[in-house]
């Protein structure tokens, strides 16, 4: 085989790994987190419950108060998830990505997270119930809002 053989073979190989990547990438986050859905948010309430009311709360509330401030090891207490954080303000690809990666693979080097990853923990189903049961603590109003992310996310 010449080197323009091999060269090629490798860049179909490599094209073809990416495809595939991508598309992986899109069939795990092309779920719904649904605040309508009963069965969904019954589920995302007990995956909730059992995995995220540690550091998110109970109530959804959060760590603290102030959680907004910085612990001596430089993370952010946990925020809540409630219409009184932040989470709303993003969409749900970002939310998936964020719970299953972990904070630390989506904020970058910069910027120290203390979410874990649940890739091993939760399947991508119980992380979109997570989300739906998330998202009926949220006003009409946050729900309208956040909905406009996700389909800004859908367009990039």
């Amino acid at each position: 085989m010449n080197k323009n053989a091999i060269a090629l073979s490798v860049a179909v190989v490599f094209t073809i790994g990416a495809a595939t990547a991508a598309f992986l990438h899109n069939a795990e986050n092309s779920g719904v987190a649904d605040p309508n859905d009963p069965k969904q948010v019954a589920l995302g309430k007990t995956i909730y419950a059992d995995n995220c009311a540690s550091c998110h709360g109970v109530n959804l509330e959060g760590e603290t108060e102030d959680w907004k401030s910085t612990k001596e090891d430089g993370t952010l207490y946990a925020p809540p998830h409630d219409d009184t954080g932040h989470t709303w303000h993003h969409g749900d690809a970002l939310l998936f990505q964020y719970t299953k990666e972990g904070g630390q693979a989506i904020a970058g080097p910069d910027f120290q997270s203390g979410m874990m990853p649940f890739a091993d923990a939760l399947t991508d189903e119980e992380i979109w119930a997570a989300l739906a049961f998330i998202k009926t603590s949220w006003t009409e109003q946050q729900l309208n809002r956040q909905q406009m992310m996700t389909e800004r996310e859908k367009e990039q």
